[in-house]
């Protein structure tokens, strides 16, 4: 039996499973980035998308253009290999299956989006090795059967990227360009969301709150959506904490927006309750809006002086 992998290229268990791939990335790549740095200079640590029934797919379905350039900003290219649903033809798997294997004989690192984001790690005379990202949790699957795609069930709708090595940025262009973003996402939401059943930035807190009053607010959509979002705005707390240590003359401002950030997690925490009452959950994520806000006016206001 013949058997490819990428040996050291390992996904760590974050609740952002893109970021998780995208961590196992740069570490098999050697480029050293930290957990904050990644999220906040990629962007990531200031999306939110949401629903309108707060259905779980929020954290997945968004326009990546614009992040992918932040991403490249950090020293990785993505390329996109495609879209396949469960009517693709085997003739289409085939392609993008031949593309998967020759990158793996390269030791190029490639990941799948279905469901969840996973990295590829090899592949044998049958199948794809893919990562799973939680220890002790089966799901999702581990490997993908050629042609077939039988583990994926009817629920094929699935990405597949590549990543490579690039020239990073200067560190003054990442945090700019990142924050730029960030101020964006609050100020023209439309511009990155991904369907008119989904909202982005301010937006997202409002819809929000119209599907707790909606009822979905025990929901799985609403813990899971509140688990990813909050996990962003931790690692958007300690980006501002390396920009505060970076860049002298903006450092009071960057600690003080950290600590913002730290706010802002705690309340999306709450959120996430499935237990909170929806009048509280309510109450909790019309403090979390404002708190965003404050944190956008306070970016906008570092902005100018980076």
């Amino acid at each position: 039996m013949v058997e490819k992998s990428i040996p050291n290229l390992k996904m760590p268990p974050f609740n952002t499973t893109l970021m998780g791939v995208l961590r196992g990335v740069f570490d098999y790549y050697g480029i050293p980035v930290s957990n904050g740095w990644l999220f906040g200079g990629s962007g990531h640590a200031f999306l939110i998308n949401i629903h309108k029934e707060l259905c779980p797919s929020g954290p997945y379905v968004w326009d990546y253009t614009p992040f992918y350039q932040l991403v490249r900003n950090l020293g990785i290219e993505v390329k996109d290999l495609g879209f396949f649903h469960y009517g693709s033809s085997p003739e289409e798997r085939k392609r993008v299956e031949s593309v998967l294997r020759k990158n793996i004989d390269d030791k190029i690192p490639c990941s799948m989006l279905n469901m969840d984001n996973q990295l590829i790690s090899g592949y044998d005379d049958t199948r794809f090795f893919l990562q799973q990202p939680w220890p002790n949790l089966d799901f999702p699957p581990k490997t993908l059967t050629f042609q077939t795609w039988e583990e994926l069930g009817k629920e094929v709708h699935v990405d597949f990227f590549a990543f490579f090595k690039t020239e990073k940025d200067a560190d003054t262009t990442v945090v700019r360009e990142s924050l730029s973003y960030a101020v964006d996402l609050a100020r023209n939401p439309s511009r990155y969301k991904d369907g008119e059943d989904y909202h982005v930035g301010l937006d997202a807190y409002d819809t929000w709150i119209n599907a707790v009053r909606g009822g979905h607010g025990h929901t799985h959509g609403n813990w899971w959506n509140g688990t990813v979002w909050c996990e962003c705005r931790e690692m958007a707390s300690q980006y501002f904490l390396e920009i505060a240590a970076k860049f002298r003359g903006v450092s009071e401002e960057a600690k003080q927006l950290s600590k913002l950030y730290k706010g802002l997690a705690a309340l999306l925490n709450r959120a996430r309750e499935k237990e909170l009452e929806d009048d509280r959950k309510v109450e909790t994520l019309q403090e979390a809006r404002k708190a965003e806000e404050s944190c956008v006016v306070g970016v906008e206001k570092l902005l100018r002086s980076v």
